[in-house]
């Protein structure tokens, strides 16, 4: 058979037919064309990232804080590895026992279990954080689909409540809340790196990709503290709070050339290794943020002001005799009258009438200026936060009164740490030494505050305040000549002072031929019979000092010698 022949054969499409699906052919094919330029050149990016985040992840890689040394590099804190466990919510699928079996490990309720993971939108909850490696394992070993592990570290402090006011503490995400943790952050604190990876539907990694980032960990931090210093003060501050029955206690060693603090301690205290019970009032570093009135701590700076002005010399005659100063509608009393007295023997034996009659006899100004010059009403700038500057009022506005009882330590505040760094001023050639919690390779320069020749002098009455006579010969140390003062100061309870509430305290520094170290001590309201800074403080400040001594192998300079019975008399700064 003919196709041409044939008339259902023959059939002829018309011309405009064909046309048409070739023009409908060509505009799909130009659709098709326009669309895949749009997708994979105007939006790649975009669905590329949209591709990407169904497989691929950028996993953290974990930096570790830096470690805190004490100056010989005995660790003081470290960060050890822990693990915590995370789920991604929309990929778990468990079943009834495995769920159970999960929040044994995790020490969880079924309950709370459920609740962290009902939300199915999320991409990432914790389910229990800083876990250590074995348990973790456990965990592991369940191999459920959508349950990871992360590389957490945990902050652990070795001396525990021993330097726990020193050094503070980090939060769960190893960040500084307190002390050096907070005050080094940045320089602590690491840097934590990424990798991205390719995981499959149930979260498992398959493939590394790339490195995007690499961890920096934190940096090292050596500290001037002294541990053995450290543990040396410590017990025997713990002693003399616990003996006293004291509301707390606070003491700092110095090394007087470099400035540095080699130990400071508090109680009460707190175990930073565990806070479940921790307290604000066992938080604070009392020798850095709380503030007393020091007493006749105070009253060598008024004698070395008048020795400055030219007023007094050390063998001066001060009017003492009856013990008692009448100004305008206020006295001021001696705890242990005595007759008319020497500017030395003011000192030894803590006259709060000799050192008014000195303060009244300049201008407070010059007053003012050598306190100033000594950093009262100034932050120590160790860097630690909170630390308190104290209150220094201005000369301009003290009452005759006001002067009279500033010269003996009471009208003005300080920190224990700040009452020690002044008296550096004394340790050497009159000039104040800058504190540091940080190890130095290098003393910093001092300022000047006063000259050398007074302050050998007022070294020299400081020295006759341990000798028998004076107020605190149980702060002698044999072998060491040993100069100091005692300050017992009734407390300020709302706005009046407290007849039966003390600050009482002792600062001092051996060999006073060459001071090597300073320790300042506060013993806060003891109770009991003994009170005065040379009952309850000078003991802390001998034993300690004697221990310190010998662990820097410093040299005596004093063959030791036999004393006579100890004198209990102690100063103490009367209401006024």
């Amino acid at each position: 058979m003919n196709p041409a022949t044939h008339p259902q054969l023959s059939l002829r499409l018309p011309q405009w037919r064909t046309r048409l699906v070739f023009v409908l052919l060509a505009a799909g094919f130009t659709a098709l064309s326009a669309r895949a330029f749009w997708l994979q050149g105007m939006n790649r990016e975009f669905l590329q990232a949209k591709g990407e985040a169904r497989y691929a992840r950028l996993i953290e890689i974990s930096a570790h804080r830096g470690m805190i040394t004490d100056r010989h590099g005995d660790p003081l804190a470290i960060s050890t590895p822990m693990e915590s466990v995370w789920a991604s919510p929309g990929d778990v699928n468990l079943t009834r026992a495995q769920r159970a079996s999960l929040a044994r490990l995790l020490e969880l309720e079924e309950q709370e279990l459920d609740q962290r993971l009902a939300n199915r939108d999320r991409d990432f909850v914790y389910l229990k954080r800083h876990l250590p490696p074995a348990e973790a394992a456990k965990v592991v070993q369940l191999d459920l689909p959508g349950v990871f592990l992360q590389r957490e570290y945990r902050r652990y402090y070795p001396a525990g409540d021993t330097l726990a006011h020193v050094l503070g503490f980090t939060d769960l995400d190893d960040k500084g809340q307190e002390g050096v943790e907070l005050a080094w952050e940045d320089w602590l604190v690491g840097r934590p790196g990424s990798r991205r990876v390719i995981k499959d539907r149930i979260g498992r990694v398959v493939q590394d990709v790339a490195g995007i980032r690499t961890p920096q960990q934190g940096r090292e931090l050596a500290l001037s503290i002294d541990l053995k210093l450290q543990y040396l003060a410590w017990r025997e501050l713990k002693a003399a709070v616990a003996q006293h029955q004291a509301k707390a206690g606070s003491i700092v060693v110095l090394d007087v050339r470099s400035g540095e603090v080699l130990a400071l301690a508090n109680l009460p205290s707190f175990n930073p290794n565990n806070r479940a019970r921790l307290t604000p009032a066992k938080m604070r570093n009392r020798a850095v943020v709380d503030l007393f009135e020091p007493g006749s701590t105070l009253k060598p700076f008024t004698v070395a002001a008048a020795l400055e002005q030219g007023t007094v010399r050390p063998d001066s005659i001060i009017e003492t005799a009856g013990g008692s100063l009448t100004i305008g509608s206020a006295t001021i009393r001696d705890a242990h009258p005595a007759g008319n007295l020497t500017v030395s023997q003011v000192i030894q034996k803590s006259s709060n009438v000799g050192t008014a009659r000195m303060a009244l006899a300049m201008p407070p100004e010059r007053l003012w200026q050598t306190l100033n010059a000594s950093g009262f009403g100034a932050v120590p700038r160790t860097g630690f936060p909170g630390e308190a500057g104290g209150r220094l009022r201005d000369p301009s506005r003290w009452r005759p009164i006001e002067q009279a009882t500033m010269s003996y330590g009471h009208g003005i505040s300080v920190s224990l740490l700040q009452l020690a760094r002044a008296y550096t001023v004394f340790c050497g050639d009159g000039e104040l030494v800058p504190v540091s919690l940080v190890r130095r390779d290098q003393p910093a320069p001092g300022q000047p505050v006063i000259s050398p020749v007074t302050a050998a002098t007022v070294r020299a009455m400081l020295e006759l305040v341990t000798q028998p006579g004076g107020t605190a010969p149980r702060a002698q140390v044999p072998g060491y000549r040993v100069a100091g003062k005692t300050g017992t100061a009734h407390k300020l309870v709302n706005g009046r002072y407290a007849p039966d509430r003390y600050a009482s305290s002792f600062i001092g520094f051996a060999p006073a031929s060459r001071p090597r170290l300073l320790v300042a001590v506060l013993i806060d309201e003891p109770s009991g019979s003994q009170y005065y800074g040379g009952q309850v403080a000078a003991p802390v400040f001998a034993a300690v000092m004697a221990g310190a001594l010998r662990m820097l192998s410093v040299p005596p300079d004093q063959p030791v010698l036999r004393t006579g019975p100890v004198d209990d008399l102690a100063d103490v700064a009367e209401e006024v």
